[in-house]
């Protein structure tokens, strides 16, 4: 375990009790010190400045992810014993104060009210590395963030719908990971440690029209030269989902997935337009957004 926290604490990650931890995003540190703003933002109406990115699970995984910026590598077992929920916000909270603890020397080119702001963050994006929904109380964790009136954003690989089905509190916004189209595909580039990855993908998908939250999202990683094609099967898959909205989003080029991918790999922000057109054709979903510095284009049924 500590070859892997030395690894993470080079990557400006801040390790929370025993498995969790927060990192600033590249969002926040763009919206103090040059305004810019995330496409949550732009789409979902959060302030990036105000956003918490943590995980529950940093070193536990289903997948081995070829894009992940993860070392997937040092996966680690779920021990028998874990923090509780308030341990883990109010950690996760003062990790995240003591990161942003620097920007005040540099108030020249820092919006001074929203560092302030950021020092109360007031959304959480559960998403950061691992798999979340492996952390056992990930239903008390969300629960915990709403009761201080945060809103919450959960991503999941989707190979855990028993925790998905039996969860006691949901997200305000739940994104399921929709990496290929395909079963081989997917095993090629997600590298599942579990059997029935595929399988447990596709039963949450089909979960995904039963869960009552305000937004369901399927979120399409995409790393061109290995899941940007059949896009037939891109869309029976969500279908089944039935989501609020899609995120196709572009891979990037960063951490330790540079080890796995090139840089070629890494689509333009053409690439993921023409892939959300062709998609639209199929799928009948629309086109309603996009954010080029962030490489993304948000479809919606409605």
């Amino acid at each position: 375990m500590e070859k892997v926290w030395s690894i993470l604490k080079r990557q400006k990650y801040r390790i929370v009790g025993e498995h969790s931890a927060v990192k600033i995003c590249h969002w926040t540190k763009k919206s103090l010190t040059e305004g810019r703003v995330c496409y949550k933002q732009r789409f979902y109406g959060i302030e990036s400045h105000r956003c918490l990115q943590m995980t529950p699970s940093v070193a536990w995984c289903t997948h081995k992810c070829l894009f992940c910026w993860r070392p997937v590598e040092y996966n680690e077992e779920i021990p028998s014993k874990y923090d509780d929920p308030e341990t883990i916000i109010e950690g996760c909270i003062e990790a995240q104060r003591e990161l942003l603890s620097g920007y005040h020397g540099f108030l020249e080119k820092v919006d001074i009210n929203k560092l302030k702001e950021a020092e109360d963050p007031t959304n959480v994006a559960i998403s950061l590395a691992g798999e979340p929904t492996l952390y056992p109380d990930i239903s008390g964790l969300i629960d915990g963030f709403k009761k201080r009136n945060f809103s919450t954003f959960l991503v999941t690989n989707g190979t855990t719908p028993e925790v998905l089905a039996s969860m006691d509190t949901y997200p305000d916004n739940l994104y399921i990971t929709l990496p290929a189209p395909t079963k081989d595909t997917y095993e090629r580039v997600c590298n599942p440690q579990i059997k029935k990855g595929w399988e447990n993908l596709n039963e949450s998908l089909e979960l995904l029209p039963k869960i009552k939250t305000k937004r369901r999202i399927l979120r399409l990683t995409l790393v061109k030269d290995f899941n940007m094609a059949d896009i037939d099967e891109y869309s029976k898959l969500i279908e089944k989902a039935n989501p609020d909205f899609i995120e196709a989003k572009a891979y990037m080029f960063v951490g330790y997935s540079r080890k796995r991918l090139e840089v070629e790999n890494m689509p333009m922000f053409d690439d993921i337009v023409e892939f959300s057109k062709e998609l639209e054709e199929k799928s009948g979903y629309k086109i309603v957004d996009s954010a080029p510095e962030s490489r993304v284009v948000l479809l919606s049924r409605d």
